[in-house]
């Protein structure tokens, strides 16, 4: 189920930055006093009230036709309007009412879309008689806000969440594994689905960026039921020059966040790239359980016995975090091993979904301690009382100790490595948390 879309829309310099930067209580966005500084759509990841939800922030609306920059910024706002479930439009209560918030409510009037007027910069209760002449927007009543110091941003955050689509989400069926496909432009995403639907489904073209939308096919193989979402290729935002590009960048993101198992696509002849990085990290960070797909492995240049083996070596160095993927390395054009693809997934997804007893990840954590004892920090040990399995889909397992500041990010490592030697967890990023217990506390 994809999360409901916030769009902040408004003029350069109204604080969109700052109240995307509190929401999501992280610095992501760049704040600067310099209007225009935000000059692409950025994604992240909030939740208020236990309800979760994406945050895109835009560059400025400005209607300066003869200005080729602020006039990208304002059809790249209009594409994170469009995608949006919800609107929230940010206005400056210093600088007042100005002709063009009245032309920015224009637009969003004839949006269809529900609107969250905020009037920023109110620093003080005295300062809040402000927002009254925004009521001449005609898009309702206005939100006093200060992002600067998240003044009545809860108040904000309600409002917002109450005007989330309701009942619309679609029934994911339980026994479907989801799949996304995903990757750089031109790597064979289109074509490695068509392979394995073993028919033309999708439009398959040499021309980097054919596919703009996320297509979902159902298909069953071998009496299990997969659900097949090809996406857009993602670029570096300097690469990305057309607004419907843009948009479909965030259809595969809504991919990913839909998906169970993501199907990393990289293109043998290129190599590894900075791009594959960042993509294979939207789906890391998010969870996901992944097979790399090394595809046109049938033009790699100078192959012989071991250039699988040195690809894997760089494959797995360059990207870290994936260590845990399985690869494979196909042919779209032939078909060289992309029955394997289907496999694999249907491997990861079970992988995903296991879950251990209590008993056997306390008998890990006697052994590992036994093997490799903690090291003392400041005279002190760290001591693992207790592990559980908390939940799947990863799987998150929860370990008691003594002193949650005592757990160096290596020891934890190695835990993580020994549940994989142990039990596998092939293809799944593992969460493991770490919590204070007393020693003499019930377990």
């Amino acid at each position: 189920m994809s999360k409901p879309i916030v769009a902040i829309v408004g003029r350069p310099n109204v604080g969109k930055s700052t109240l995307f930067n509190q929401s999501g209580k992280r610095r992501v966005s760049i704040v600067d006093d310099m209007p225009g500084v935000t000059r692409d759509r950025i994604y992240l990841d909030a939740e208020w009230l236990n309800q979760p939800f994406t945050m895109i922030d835009t560059g400025g609306i400005e209607l300066d036709e003869s200005n080729h920059i602020l006039k990208s910024m304002r059809d790249q706002a209009q594409i994170a309007m469009e995608e949006a479930d919800v609107i929230l439009f940010l206005v400056d209560g210093r600088a007042g009412l100005t002709s063009a918030d009245e032309e920015i409510a224009k637009i969003l009037r004839h949006a269809k879309k529900p609107v969250v007027l905020a009037v920023n910069k109110i620093d003080s209760p005295k300062q809040e008689m402000d927002i009254y002449e925004f009521y001449q927007l005609g898009l309702g009543e206005p939100h006093p806000l200060s992002a600067s110091n998240a003044m009545h941003l809860g108040d904000l955050l309600d409002a917002l969440i109450a005007e989330f689509p309701k009942g619309a989400a679609e029934e994911k069926d339980e026994d479907e594994i989801a799949i996304a496909v995903i990757g750089r432009p031109n790597v064979g995403k289109s074509s490695i689905v068509n392979k394995m639907l073993g028919e033309d489904r999708v439009i398959v073209s040499d021309i980097p960026g054919t596919t703009r939308d996320a297509i979902d096919t159902h298909f069953v193989k071998d009496g299990q039921k997969y659900l097949l979402i090809d996406t857009a290729g993602m670029r570096r935002k300097g690469k990305i020059d057309e607004p419907v590009e843009r948009y479909s960048v965030m259809r595969s993101l809504r991919a990913i966040d839909r998906a169970d198992v993501v199907l990393m696509m990289i293109n043998a002849y290129d190599g590894i790239t900075d791009q594959d990085k960042r993509i294979a990290g939207y789906a890391h960070e998010a969870g996901k359980a992944s097979v790399i797909v090394v595809n046109k492995w049938d033009i790699y240049p100078d192959k012989d016995d071991k250039s699988t083996l040195r690809f894997t070596d760089d494959l797995r160095e360059q990207l870290g975090f994936l260590q845990y993927a399985p690869v494979v390395y196909t042919s779209a054009l032939t078909g060289q091993r992309v029955s394997r693809v289907t496999e694999l997934v249907k491997y990861v997804a079970d992988q995903q979904m296991m879950r251990i007893k209590t008993s056997l990840l306390n008998e890990l954590v006697r052994d590992a301690v036994s093997v490799n004892p903690p090291p003392m920090h400041r005279g002190r040990q760290l001591k693992i009382l207790f592990m559980t399995q908390a939940d799947v889909h990863p799987p998150k397992f929860i370990l008691f100790v003594n002193d949650p500041k005592l757990m160096h990010f290596s020891y934890l490592r190695f835990i993580e490595n020994r549940l994989r030697e142990q039990f596998g967890f092939e293809g799944t990023p593992l969460k493991l948390i770490v919590r204070a217990r007393k020693e003499d506390e019930d377990v």
